[in-house]
Parts: C-alpha cells; structure tokens; sequence
C-alpha cells in the first residue's frame, strides 16, 4: 500500500488539484469519440467515413510548393545543428513565404490555413530539420496567434495578429523553475495598479521556446487571490530581459531560455480573456497547439523509414541485403504499419479540430502522446538499423565519403517531442481525469473523504439508479461476426475494438470499486487505461483511414491494408497486456523498492564512484554568434 502523504505534502497536494480542477473543461457539449470509448460506447460513426479533405486548395498547394523549394534550397540543417543559431536569411524567407501566419486570418494578414492543412506542413518540415519545425510551432501553435484567435479582443487581435503574420516572432510563458506542471506553485505575480490601469508583472520564467527571439510574449501570471491570468507582453517593454539562452541535447538553435519581468508595466487591455481565465486559456490554447507535434514526429518518422528502406537494400552481409534478414525485415514492417497509423491518427486529430461538434481535447493529447512516443521507438530502431554509421554525425560521414543520412541529429532532436507540451506522464494523468469524469460525477460525493455520512448517503439514490442500468449495458453488445462485415478484412479488428471498449469501462469501475478514493494515485493502474484507449483509438483511425484509401480505389489502397492489419494485429497483443497488467502486476512492490531507494538505503550501489566535480563557466564564450533577435530582448 502506498503510505499516507504527511500533512504539508497533502494539503499541497489538494491545493494544486483544486487549481487544476477550477481550470478544466468541465461540459462536454460536443461529440468526443475517446470519451465515449472510456464509457464503453464503440461511436464509429464520429470517425468514419474518415473525416479527410480529398482535394487541397490550389493557394494551399502553392505554399507547399514554394514552402519545400525553400527548404531545400536556403535551409542547411546540420549548419543551423552545427552552429546552433537560425540564420538571418532563413528566418527572413520565412517571413517572405508568410509561414509566421499560417494559422492567422487572412484579415489579420495571415494565410488562414486550416488546422488540417498547418498539420501537413508540419509534416513536411517535420521530415526536414526540427530546428525550424521548432520555431514556427511554438510562434502560432502556443504564442501569442492562437489565445488571441479564441479569446482575443477585436482590438487586441487587430493589434497584434498582423504583427505576428507579418514575423514578429511569439513565444508562451508558464513554466517556472518550481512549477513545471504545477501551476498552484506560479510564483509570477501581476499587481494591478492603483489606477487601475496596467498591471505591474514581476517574476522569471524558464524554458520559453522562442523567448530569446521573441517579440511578443503571453505571460501567466497570478494576483494576490492566486487567480492566474494571461497576458500579452512586448519584449521591448523595460523591465523584460533575457537572463540566459538555455542550451539542449538537441534542438540546437531553439531558442529557449529564461525570461525575467521587473516592475513590467502592461496595459490593462493587454489582458486576455478575463482575470482568473490564464489556466483555462493556456488549456484550451494546448488542445490545438499540441497538434503540431504528432504532425512533425510523423514527418520525422517517415524520414527514417525512407533512410532505412535504402540502407536495407545497399547494406550486404552474410551474402544478402540486410533488409532481407528477419531480424531487419521485422523492424521494417513494424517501422512501416506504425508509420501509417501514425500517419491515420495524425489526419483524424487535425480534422476533428477543423470540424465543429467536435471536442478534441481528449483526441490532441492522445496523439500528441501516442505519436511521440511510438515515434521515438521507431527512431531507436532506426539508429539500431543504421548501426554506426546512424551515430555518426553528417559532417563526420561526408567528410570521409559515405553518405549522411541525419539519423544522429534525428535521435538528438526527436527525444524532447515526449516531453514538449506535455510530457507524456502529463498526457496519461490528464486524459485519466477525463475517463473518470461521468464517474465522479455520478458517484463523486461517495469515494470524496471530505465527503458526511448525509451527503454519501443522498447521493446513494442517484448512484443506484445510473449504474444499475449502465454496468449490465456494459456487459452486453455484439462485437461478433458478422459486425463490421463490410470493412472485410479489417473487421475482426474492429469487433476487438467494440468489444475493448466495452471491457474498458468496466475496468474503469472496477477500478473504482477497489481503490475508492485513492485510485487517482494508482498512476500504474490509470496510465494502463489509458494506453488501452489510446491504442483502441490509433486502431480505429486506421482502420478507417483504409476503408477510405479503398472506397476511393486509391493506388497504394493494398499496401495500406496489408500495414493496418499488421498495426492492429500488434495493437490488440499490446491492449491484452495491459489489461492483464491492471490486476496481475508487482505495483505494490516496485512502489516499496522505490521509497526504498528514495530513503536511501541502497546507496550502497552508487559506493566507489568518482565525485562529479561542480563546473561554472569563468566566461561567457565571446566567439559565439548572439542568436538572431537578442539584442532587441
């Protein structure tokens, strides 16, 4: 059993639920296909016909074309790696091309690109150099573009949307050093003054993508009440200073770092939304934004399965091609059927987001979470493929005349895509707030320890009448043949999915019934649930992605069938898994090991080690190029 928080730790605890419960989407008055699949509910109807845009308009295709000739042509990624700035010339072309304003209203000056088409440019330069995927996303998918779009004033989005398109670079400020993803922590605070005029910010914040560049900042801060509020800061303004240029594993040139504010004085119609709305703001601002990840790690992934298929045909050992061994072969259909879904699951999310009746908040950060991390596995696989050539750098490679191929920088690059936006234990912990949110609605008073006997006892009625009819319901359903039968093939795999669906909801409840109260920390046992709808919803999106490449008699219409199949073939062993994993697991006990190491008693394996010597840095480097825009910070 895990122990009892001490008194300190679980009022903390409570207060930072508390900020972020105030802060959630409480209705659901759209359709939300993953909610349904964690009540038990199969809705293929809200996903298939596959929601996709058969033709591109022609001012898109345009951009696309002159968008990929400019890649190619002016941006160089291992010198933007190499040297670990933008060029002056790239984030000028940029400019030129309209790229600062994809997702910006063409009234504001932008090229008012739907979320579908800005995801298929993500792709592609997700696919080329996540340098510069980097810095167009943070600018419009969480900056300042996208809170004003939803939540903006007229005068506000006249103000600075044109600004934005026309290049003003954006940036989004939250995280501090002591808040990560706890935003009760925030320690930013903005005072408004006596004449009620401005606001007066003071406080630091780390890790703003974009922020040694950026022009304009949206800035999170907190009023003596702890109501946390957005606003529109300008870099120019006294009192806005970049402390430090924060350095990384990979991204070499973004440009993130940290950002303080003294006595910052914003106009009080700088304020976005109303006063207490930042966190809902910053909420619904991530459910789109997060979208350009999936989009940029299947442009990467499809990346490394072109450098792979090649280096499985060049590559000769034991008499054959590598690609024809089964070690390698494996890896490479699994590379391709995950690439596909990925692909599918990308599509859908973007496509939801473009549609109304959709609420997308569950769907973004399932495929944020899912893509990023089934993409990292596909790149290891890649690096394994490759084998020493794949870690070894480009320049390394060319230099001695082999080809370079990018796969080092890739693995360097992709890793932050798990933790960007939302880490991926962020993203479990969120959605499983929303699988249990019709639970704690119904039953909420009874499994609430602050909760009297009167109010457990009222609530019973209410609780009684819902699961009486919704627990058998649960239970019963045909996920048998012949359902689905016009999806041939397929179908079996999307009986699997009916019938999962249905298993899940009822683990959800057991779940409740056995942990009560506590089972909002049984992270294991919520992460496992989890993965199973994230699973059962990449299945669906495929499936259905398919039957449309085959209704439409599309040309690659086989090969995506045979890749779905193998997908979900794999999918339904990972989804039986982990539903033998919820009840069969050594949870109880990793978790005692683990305070275990946390007391310190098994520093006895760290024994005998050499000291890490403390380093400080006796100058700043003068030979480094200042990145493009500081000196205006």
């Amino acid at each position: 059993m895990s122990p009892k928080p001490r008194s300190k730790e679980a009022e903390a605890e409570r207060e930072s639920l508390q900020v972020a419960e105030a802060a959630r989407q409480k209705d659901w008055r759209q359709h939300s296909f993953m909610r349904e699949l964690f009540l038990g509910n199969f809705r293929l109807e809200l996903i298939h016909p596959f929601p996709a845009t058969d033709e591109e308009r022609p001012e898109f295709t345009e951009f696309c074309e002159k968008f990929k000739a400019f890649l190619s042509e002016h941006v160089d990624p291992v010198e933007i790696d190499e040297t670990g700035e933008y060029p002056s010339a790239v984030v000028q072309g940029l400019t030129e091309l309209g790229a600062f304003g994809m997702k910006i209203p063409t009234e504001y000056g932008g090229l008012g690109f739907s979320q579908s088409e800005y995801s298929k440019v993500m792709e592609i330069v997700g696919g080329y150099d996540a340098n510069v995927t980097a810095l167009l996303s943070a600018h419009q998918s969480i900056g300042v573009p996208q809170p004003l779009k939803m939540f903006g004033t007229p005068e506000q989005k006249q103000k600075y949307l044109p600004r934005c398109a026309a290049g003003a670079i954006s940036a989004f400020a939250l995280t501090e050093t002591a808040v990560g993803s706890d935003p009760a922590r925030l320690t930013t605070i903005a005072e408004l003054t006596p004449e009620g005029d401005a606001y007066i910010i003071n406080g630091e914040k780390l890790w703003c993508t974009n922020g040694t560049l950026a022009e304009l900042l949206v800035v999170m801060a907190r009023d003596e009440k702890k109501k946390i509020s957005a606003f529109v800061v300008e870099t120019a303004w006294p009192g806005v200073k970049v402390e430090h240029r924060s350095y990384f594993m990979g991204l070499k040139a973004l440009a993130n770092g940290v950002i303080s504010l003294t006595n910052v004085r914003v106009p009080r119609e700088n304020l976005i939304g109303k006063v207490g709305q930042g966190l809902k703001i910053a909420l619904h601002t991530l459910n789109a934004g997060r979208l350009s990840l999936p989009a940029n790690a299947v442009g990467g992934v499809r990346r490394a399965l072109e450098v792979c298929r090649e280096w499985s045909n060049e590559r000769v050992q034991w008499g054959f091609p590598i690609g024809k061994h089964e070690a390698i072969g494996h890896k490479l259909a699994d590379m391709a059927a995950t690439t596909f879904a990925m692909g599918s699951l990308s599509t859908l999310a973007s496509e939801m987001a473009d549609r109304d009746g959709y609420d997308i908040r569950l769907e973004a950060a399932a495929a944020k979470e899912w893509n990023t991390v089934k993409g990292w596995l596909l790149v290891d696989d890649a690096m394994q493929i490759r084998g020493g050539r794949g870690y070894e750098t480009d320049r390394s490679l060319a230099a001695r005349g082999d080809k370079p191929t990018g796969i080092e920088r890739m693995m360097r690059d992709f890793r932050i895509n798990t933790i960007f936006e939302g880490s991926s234990e962020i993203m479990h912990l969120f959605m499983a707030r929303e699988a249990l949110d019709r639970h704690l609605r119904v039953s909420g008073a009874l499994i609430d320890p602050k909760s009297g006997t009167g109010a457990k006892l009222a609530a019973l009625p209410k609780i009684v009448g819902f699961y009486a009819w919704w627990y058998p319901s649960r239970w019963l359903g045909w996920g048998r043949w012949p359902r689905y039968g016009e999806f041939g093939r397929l179908a079996g795999h999307l009986r699997f999915v009916e019938r999962s669906c249905r298993k899940l909801a009822r683990q959800v409840f057991h779940g409740m019934l056995v942990h009560g109260p506590k089972l909002q920390r049984k992270q294991a046992f919520l992460f496992r649930i989890v993965d199973v709808a994230n699973e059962l919803l990449a299945m669906s999106a495929t499936i259905s992605q398919t039957q449309r490449m085959l209704g439409k008699r599309d040309a690659h219409a086989g090969d995506a069938l045979q890749l779905a199949d193998l997908f979900c073939r794999g999918a339904r062993r990972r989804v039986k898994a982990c539903f033998r994993a919820l009840w069969r697991n050594d949870d109880t006990f990793k978790y005692g090991a683990g305070s275990a190491v946390l007391k310190g008693r098994h520093t006895w394996l760290e024994a005998g080690m050499v000291p890490v010597a403390s380093w400080k840095p006796e100058t700043t480097p003068s030979d480094k190029e200042e990145p493009v825009g500081t000196e205006a910070s």
